[in-house]
C-alpha cells in the first residue's frame, strides 16, 4: 500500500484504574495510539461523557494527533473506568462499569465519513457488550475496508452468538490463546492443539477471502496465519512491569506491517518484540523507539 495507512479504530476510551492512579486506555484506543505512533492516519470512533474524565481523554488523543470527530458525548453516561488489579506476575484481570459512555456510541456524519475513506477498520468484542454500540458497529461493518475483529474476552460480557456474528465480517481475527481454544470448543472443536483450531476456526468462517488468524501465547510468542501459510515466534525475554496494552500494541504493529507489504514472518517478529516491550513498560502506550525493537529482534529470542 503505497498511500499512508488510514485506519479507524471503534470501541471503548476510558481510563485504567491501578489502585490510586489513572490511565487512559481500552483496548481499541490503545490500538488506534500504537498505528499513529507507526506512521498511519488513525481515528478513533467512541463515546465520553460530559465529564472532566471525557475531557481528559480528548485533550490527550489530540496531542497525540489522533482524529477525534467521531468521539462523540453522551448524556446521562459517565465516561467509562476500569478497575485494573496486577497479579504477581503483572498480568491484569479486570473490573469493567457498566453502562458508560461507550456503551452507547452513536454514529455522527465524522464517523461515517472516516470509516467510508479507511482502508482498515478495527473493532473488538467488548464495546458490544450494549445494542446501541453493536447496533453502530454493524453499520459500520457494511463499509468496504480490510475489517480486523481484536477478540477481547472480558466476562461477563459477551456471548457466543454476539461473537460468531463479529466475526463473520471480519478479514482477519486476532485471538489470545485462552479465546481462541474457548470459541473454537464452542464452535464443536475437541481438539486443545492451538494450530488444529486456527484452521478449525478458518473452516467454520468458510470465506475464500479471509487473509489472516493470529493467537497470542503472552510471553511465549504468536502464531499468525496469513493466507494460507502458518508463521511461529516464540517470543522475547523481557522483564515483565504489566501486561496491559501489549497485546494491542502487538496487534496495531502486525496489522501496520502486513498491509505495509512486510513478509509475514518479519511482520510477526516485530510485532511480538514491539508486544514484549511494551509489556516491559508500565501502562498500555509506553513510547517505544524503532531501535528498541530492532534491537530486541537482533539480539533474538
Amino acid at each position: 500500500m503505497d498511500s499512508k495507512i488510514k485506519a479507524v479504530s471503534f470501541g471503548e476510551v476510558l481510563w485504567d484504574v491501578f489502585g490510586t492512579e489513572k490511565k487512559i486506555g481500552g483496548a481499541p484506543l490503545n490500538l488506534a495510539l500504537r498505528m499513529q505512533s507507526l506512521g498511519c492516519d488513525a481515528a478513533m470512533i467512541s463515546a465520553i461523557g460530559n465529564d472532566h474524565d471525557g475531557q481528559n481523554i480528548i485533550d490527550y488523543v489530540q496531542g497525540k494527533g489522533l482524529d477525534t470527530a467521531g468521539i462523540v458525548t453522551v448524556e446521562g453516561y459517565p465516561t467509562g473506568l476500569v478497575q485494573v488489579h496486577l497479579n504477581e506476575h503483572g498480568s491484569a484481570s479486570y473490573d469493567i462499569s457498566y453502562p458508560s459512555a461507550w456503551d452507547k456510541i452513536a454514529l455522527n456524519k465524522s464517523a461515517r465519513n472516516l470509516a467510508e475513506s479507511a482502508h482498515v477498520i478495527i473493532y473488538g468484542s467488548l464495546a458490544c457488550r450494549d445494542l446501541v454500540s453493536q447496533q453502530a458497529l454493524a453499520e459500520l461493518l457494511q463499509y468496504n475496508t480490510f475489517k480486523v475483529f481484536d477478540v477481547n474476552l472480558r466476562k461477563p460480557h459477551y456471548s457466543l452468538e454476539t461473537l460468531k456474528t463479529l466475526m463473520q465480517p471480519a478479514d482477519f481475527i486476532k485471538f489470545n490463546d485462552d479465546e481462541l481454544l474457548e470459541i473454537a470448543a464452542a464452535l464443536g472443536s475437541t481438539s486443545d492443539s492451538l494450530e488444529e483450531n486456527i484452521h478449525y476456526v478458518y473452516k467454520w468462517l468458510n470465506k475464500a477471502d479471509v487473509k489472516g488468524i493470529c493467537v497470542t501465547r503472552g510471553a511465549h510468542g504468536a502464531l499468525l496465519f496469513w493466507e494460507g501459510q502458518l508463521y511461529d515466534n516464540g517470543g522475547y525475554k523481557v522483564t515483565v512491569a504489566d501486561t496491559v496494552g501489549a497485546g494491542d500494541s502487538f496487534l496495531a504493529t502486525l496489522i501496520m506491517k502486513l498491509l505495509s507489504g512486510l513478509p509475514p514472518h518479519k511482520a510477526l517478529d516485530y510485532a511480538c518484540a514491539m508486544g514484549a516491550l511494551v509489556a516491559a513498560s508500565p501502562g498500555a502506550n509506553p513510547h517505544i523507539e524503532d531501535t528498541q525493537v530492532e534491537n530486541l529482534i537482533a539480539n533474538g529470542q
